[in-house]
């Protein structure tokens, strides 16, 4: 890793004085991968207005719950880690249950959708759920995301995108880096409990159209847990672009590692009681200091486009090397209770990916129409293992295989306008699986497995009529098993008999919706909607990983804000109610452990106000059942968050900004996620079913000094 970032870290310091010299001001985002829109004199005007935030205006979307996120937003608010910065989505939640190399847990729709699943995640034109994985079935890591070099966040909610694939069920989200930026910076951040932070990243204009952009980030922290978490984080980007938006192309290079120690969720029966004598048990301490672990994710990518009046193509690959090492011990003493129930869950891969797509404008008898076509491969090669451990050293194998697994995907789609007021998008999907597993700890879980489905979409979006526009969305989407699942017949550490999964799972999803600008400076969204799974795949706490299990079904609503009272004021609500439930007659109980019934969001943010701009934000994440039977709920949290800058104006020859930003501002006591299962500590006679918690982090400050040349 040392030897690819440094050459990073040079490039990006050349960056920096070559655009520095040459004054170099290429609009943020103008990469020849940003798309070509075509909007009326109404629209743009809208756009403008909004200041540069989102790209929600009417005529913008086929769904109320569908939406761009600007990079002039995503600067305005503080994130406590990078993953955060997919909280601009509204109705989403993202927390943390372990250390911060660790992929974060997300919520939305009345999902727990554990590190990632069922919400699929892209950046730069990479996947990040990994299918088959150590630690969970579409585990989502964004710790490599470096959020000053993104360029704009899209996302969908539901499956009635005929783009998306795996995952995708509840949403999914396109996070685009830049190709340029307007000015080379350098930023150092120096926060409480040992946080620091340094960024740096510039881009120049090699020669005609040919632009380099690189950028470097550093990062440590301990934070406030009673063992540090002693993370280490290194970050690297190079990206070599050519072209315009119409026509071009793009190479890039990341790579990213990190190791950590991590304090896990604690049973909160522990909390003030004491494990000696005497001796308080806080809620930072931890049970088992060496838990924690190291990842590493590096990639090369490609892609080239091209756009014209009739139509547009666009052909990408991608070669990504992966893996990642965790420790953990969530049970304690229950099965091993001489050496502690600590284990590691291994993940070592290669993914190959491409994908191609045309886009045609074209005339279905006298009505306008725009029809698409794409191709989506996708392997995965991979050696994946789960292990008892002492102090991370290996005692045991519990099963340990290599997997060979294909994700092949072909779509179809055509938007018609049917008339001036009434738009039309049907589209089709085609998804295959193949499956290869060669277990080397157990011969009879071997095997191959394959599996197929066909989603249809349909949306119609009529107006607008007094700039309120309205929406239908219907679709069936999928998410994959574990590869793992679809050949074992005995289970690695009982040995009893196990029934084989489906390669894919079916879901089916509508969405009835209206976006209003009706009131000057204020656009609304409103979102009525179901899912269902034909198998619900739910976290088991004391396994860290997910498991297929009953058919669920899913309602609820979102209404979303965005208001300009002032030029420089802009207020985001953001609300939404989730029904979730079981839908088969299971005597345990009908609901969904972990799936929230309520969350929200409030934000404040001051607009360059003279040199000042200022942000606050409220989150509220609900209460939800933590088991079957609704007899154990977790508790609702209500965090505050605030972001205060002010331009410095030009010292030491650079223009500086200085930020603080301060974390759960009212310093409460409040859990990040909690979970209800049996667990053991020493000593204790019998295993006990608990709560067991991870607390959210006390009151930080953080300060930024960033600098643009």
């Amino acid at each position: 890793m040392r030897r690819l970032l440094q050459p990073m870290a040079a490039l990006a310091c050349l960056c920096l004085q070559a655009s520095a010299a040459l004054g170099q001001s290429a609009p943020a985002g103008a990469g020849p991968d940003a798309p070509a829109v075509t909007v009326d004199a109404e629209q743009l005007d809208r756009v403008e207005v909004a200041g540069r935030h989102y790209d929600n205006a009417i005529g913008s979307s086929d769904a109320a719950s569908q939406g761009v996120i600007r990079a002039e937003l995503l600067k305005s608010r503080p994130a406590l880690r990078p993953g955060e910065l997919l909280e601009f989505i509204p109705g989403l939640i993202v927390t943390q249950h372990s250390g911060d190399g660790k992929a974060n847990q997300y919520f939305l729709r009345g999902f727990n959708l554990d590190h990632g699943t069922d919400f699929a995640t892209s950046v730069n034109g990479l996947p990040v759920n990994m299918p088959t994985h150590g630690h969970g079935q579409g585990y989502s890591d964004l710790n490599f995301l470096m959020p000053e070099l993104v360029d704009r966040i899209e996302y969908r909610k539901g499956p009635y995108f005929a783009q998306n694939a795996d995952f995708a069920s509840a949403g999914s989200t396109d996070i685009a880096y830049r190709s340029r930026l307007d000015a080379p910076f350098a930023a150092i951040s120096l926060g409480g409990h040992g946080y620091r932070r340094a960024i740096a990243a510039g881009s120049t204009d090699l020669g005609g159209s040919l632009h380099l952009l690189a950028g470097v980030e550093l990062q440590g922290n301990d934070g406030p847990w009673t063992v540090p978490e002693g993370l280490r984080k290194s970050n690297g980007l190079l990206t070599l672009s050519n072209g315009t938006a119409a026509r071009g192309w793009s190479a890039s290079l990341m790579g990213y590692a990190a190791r950590w120690t991590s304090t896990d969720q604690i049973p909160e029966r522990l909390l003030g009681a004491g494990r000696d004598p005497g001796q308080a048990f806080g809620r930072f301490d931890s049970l088992d200091p060496s838990d924690g672990g190291k990842t590493h994710r590096n990639s090369l990518s490609g892609e080239w486009h091209e756009s014209t009046e009739s139509g547009a193509t666009r052909v990408a690959a991608y070669l990504i090397d992966y893996q990642l090492q965790l420790f953990s011990n969530f049970s304690y003493a229950l099965e091993r209770p001489d050496e502690g129930d600590q284990f590691s869950q291994q993940d070592r891969r290669q993914v190959y990916g491409f994908s191609a797509s045309r886009a045609v404008e074209h005339h279905i008898g006298s009505l306008p129409a725009r029809s698409e076509v794409g191709l989506q491969l996708r392997q995965d090669r991979i050696r994946v293992g789960l292990f008892d451990t002492v102090q991370r050293q290996l005692m045991r194998t519990t099963r340990d295989d290599k997997v060979r697994e294909g994700l092949y995907g072909f779509y179809a789609q055509t938007a018609l306008e049917v008339t001036p007021w009434l738009r039309t998008v049907l589209g089709l999907r085609a998804d295959a699986a193949h499956f290869s597993v060669d277990s080397l700890a157990h011969a009879a879980n071997s095997g191959r497995s394959r599996d197929h489905l066909v989603s249809p979409k349909l949306s119609l979006i009529a107006g607008p009529w007094a700039k309120t526009e309205f929406f239908f969305n219907a679709g069936r989407g999928f998410h994959s098993n574990d590869a793992r699942g679809t050949t074992a017949t005995v289970d690695p550490k009982t040995g009893a008999a196990v029934e084989k999964v489906p390669g894919l799972v079916a879901s089916r999803g509508m969405e009835l919706g209206a976006r209003s600008e009706w009131i000057p400076g204020l656009q609304s969204s409103l979102a009525l909607w179901t899912l269902d799974f034909n198998s619900e795949l739910v976290y088991v706490g004391d396994a860290g990983a997910t498991e297929p299990t009953r058919p669920s079904t899913r309602r609820g609503i979102e209404w979303n804000n965005r208001w300009i009272p002032l030029p420089w004021l802009l207020v985001d609500a953001d609300l939404a109610w989730t029904h979730a439930r079981f839908s088969d007659a299971d005597p345990v109980g009908p609901r969904i452990p972990n799936a929230v019934d309520k969350v929200g969001s409030v934000a404040v943010t001051v607009r360059e106000l003279g040199p000042w701009s200022a942000s606050v934000q409220w989150r509220y994440l609900g209460s939800g059942p933590l088991t079957e039977d609704n007899s154990v709920r977790s508790r609702s949290s209500l965090t505050t968050n605030l972001r205060i800058s002010r331009q410095l104006g030009r010292w030491l020859g650079s223009r500086a900004e200085l930020s603080m930003d301060v974390f759960n501002l009212l310093d409460r006591k409040l859990n990040d996620i909690e979970y209800h299962y049996e667990s053991q500590l020493p000593g204790e006679p019998a295993p006990v079913a608990d709560r067991h918690i991870h607390p959210a982090e006390p009151r930080a400050f953080r300060f930024t000094l960033r600098m643009s040349f």
